[in-house]
């Protein structure tokens, strides 16, 4: 995967934070809302942003931010869910999401420290 469909997949993510976020707080739900729609939507701008990064050491740094970023929003999405703020359809749907983009986070990260250990 390249960084250009890495960048999209993410913002679509991001987009359906920013809805999901919208939904809650229709329903009064504003703690939460504003956990979930920082982390959710700093993945892809983190992925963005390492899109320029200064060194390979800053782009491997930005993508690592970006996976505990994600890790973080499966963690709202989990906890939205067990509380009922979001029903379970709505829940595994999301979650897919979000457990694609740390698939693909790590997968990149793998592979960038393999590149990295084989240049020494």
């Amino acid at each position: 995967m390249n960084d250009t469909d890495f960048a999209k997949k993410s913002y679509a993510f991001a987009v359906r934070v920013i809805n999901l976020a919208k939904w809650l707080q229709n329903n009064r739900e504003f703690i939460l809302c504003k956990q979930v729609i920082r982390s959710g939507t700093a993945v892809g701008a983190l992925i963005r942003e390492a899109e320029f990064a200064e060194s390979n050491a800053d782009y491997i740094h930005k993508l690592h931010i970006a996976l505990k970023e994600a890790n973080e929003t499966a963690y709202w999405l989990f906890l939205l869910k067990d509380t009922g703020f979001i029903k379970e359809n709505m829940y595994e749907s999301m979650d897919k999401d979000c457990q694609e983009l740390i698939r693909l986070l790590v997968s990149s990260l793998k592979t960038l420290k393999q590149k990295k250990e084989t240049r020494r």
